[in-house]
C-alpha cells in the first residue's frame, strides 16, 4: 500500500481511543510506536521526493508563463515594426505555450496537494508518537506505583497476620493461666480435706514441748485451777 493511499487511515487514527480499549496498554503502545515509526520513516523518505517534484512542477510552470509573457511582448514589438507575419508566429507560440501551461498548472496543483498531504501526515505522525511516548512513561509510572502498592499490601497482610498470631498467643497464654489456676485451686482443696485437717490438729497437740506443758500448769495454778 502506497504511503499516500494510507493518508486517510493515518489521519483518522485515534491513538488515545485505541489505547483506552486495549487490555494491555503498555504492549499496545510499543506496537503502535513500532508501526508509527515505520510509517514516519516512509513518510520522511518520500516527502523529500514529493517536495522536489512540487518544486520542479512549480519551476516548469513559472518558466512556461514567463515564455508566454515573452511571446506577448515579441508579438507587440513585431506589430510595432509592421511585421505582421512575425507577430502571428509569436502569437501562435503563445497559444501553444498557454495550452502547455494549463497542463503544467494541473501537474503543479497535484504535486502541491501531495506535498501538503505528506507534510500533514508527517506532523500527525510526530504528534502521535510524542503522545504515545508520554502515555508510555505515564503508564510505566502507574505500573511502578501499583507494584509498590502491592508490596505494601503484602506487608500489611503480614503485619495483620502477625497481629492475629499475637492475639492467638495471648489467648493461649490466658487459657494456660486458667488451667494453672484451676490446678492450684484443686491442690489447695485436696490439701484442706477433713482427714488432713484432723491430722494437722493432732500433730499440733502431739508436738507440744515440755516447756509448753510447764507454762500451762503454772498458768492454771495462778488461776486457782
Amino acid at each position: 500500500m502506497g504511503i499516500l493511499t494510507r493518508f486517510k487511515d493515518i489521519m483518522s487514527a485515534n491513538i488515545n481511543a485505541l489505547l483506552d480499549k486495549a487490555e494491555n496498554p503498555e504492549k499496545m503502545i510499543d506496537q503502535c510506536l513500532r508501526n508509527l515509526n515505520e510509517d514516519l520513516g516512509k513518510v520522511k523518505s518520500e516527502t523529500a521526493a514529493i517536495m522536489a517534484e512540487e518544486a520542479r512542477s512549480k519551476r516548469a510552470l513559472d518558466e512556461c508563463n514567463e515564455d508566454i509573457a515573452k511571446m506577448q511582448i515579441y508579438a507587440i514589438k513585431a506589430l510595432e515594426a509592421n511585421n505582421e507575419a512575425d507577430a502571428r508566429k509569436f502569437l501562435e507560440q503563445k497559444a501553444s505555450l498557454t495550452n502547455k501551461s494549463a497542463g503544467l498548472q494541473q501537474a503543479y496543483e497535484l504535486a502541491h496537494t501531495n506535498a501538503t498531504n505528506m507534510k500533514t501526515m508527517h506532523d500527525k505522525l510526530v504528534k502521535d508518537i510524542n503522545e504515545l511516548e508520554s502515555r508510555k512513561d505515564m503508564i510505566k509510572g502507574k505500573l511502578a506505583v501499583a507494584k509498590t502498592q502491592e508490596r505494601i499490601n503484602k506487608m500489611g497482610s503480614s503485619v495483620e497476620s502477625a497481629n492475629n498470631s499475637m492475639a492467638s498467643f495471648a489467648k493461649y497464654e490466658e487459657l494456660a493461666n486458667n488451667k494453672l489456676d484451676e490446678a492450684n485451686a484443686m491442690a489447695e482443696l485436696n490439701n484442706s480435706s477433713p482427714e488432713n485437717t484432723i491430722k494437722d490438729l493432732a500433730a499440733k497437740y502431739n508436738s507440744s514441748s515440755p516447756d509448753i506443758e510447764n507454762e500451762l500448769a503454772a498458768l492454771k495454778q495462778s488461776l486457782g485451777k
